[in-house]
């Protein structure tokens, strides 16, 4: 409910400002130019996965820095691009930030949530896939990975930074263990 603000004219006798009648502004008009620009609220999608190396019972992870220079582990993600499936961006990905082939075995789930940004409040939403690794070689050679590492399923619940992706993790870890 918005209020309004009523002036009761003064006679001009007890105007001490000088100024007339007709110029005083409201409260509310005298905050417009303290109050800060709206922010544009965006969506954002995003995709990526775990990837798992069937063999060793190990999964790639990306190493990020925060702004505090802090590393942080996380599964590797990225932005869909205009005409990709969520599925075709999480493999294109996950090749980009760890340069491992992977195919999409199931769906994890999706995570999401807000953040501003470059003056923007940003909706993301990223889908998660559990990713079977086909070829290549883990390298950190993708700038915006600081580290990747082939981790054991067993060790990622404490090497993951966001507790969401260490709840994606142990429902791969469950369903993995339900399809040997």
């Amino acid at each position: 409910m918005q209020r309004r603000l009523y002036h009761r004219a003064m006679p001009s006798s007890s105007n001490k400002s000088g100024r007339d009648k007709g110029t005083r502004k409201s409260a509310s008009q005298s905050n417009e130019k303290h109050r800060a620009p709206r922010m544009r609220t965006v969506a954002e999608t995003s995709a990526g996965g775990l990837v798992v190396d069937t063999e060793t019972g190990h999964a790639a992870v990306i190493g990020r820095l925060d702004r505090r220079g802090r590393l942080l582990w996380s599964l590797p993600k990225g932005h869909v691009e205009h005409g990709e499936t969520v599925e075709q961006a999480a493999v294109r990905e996950v090749a980009e930030e760890t340069e491992i082939d992977s195919a999409v075995v199931a769906a994890l789930g999706s995570i999401d949530y807000w953040f501003v940004a470059e003056d923007r409040r940003i909706h993301k939403t990223v889908h998660h896939f559990l990713l079977r690794a086909v070829g290549g070689k883990l390298s950190d050679a993708d700038y915006e990975v600081a580290e990747v590492a082939w981790v054991p399923l067993a060790d990622l619940p404490s090497r993951l930074a966001y507790a969401d992706e260490r709840r994606l993790v142990q429902r791969a870890t469950t369903m993995l263990a339900d399809s040997a």
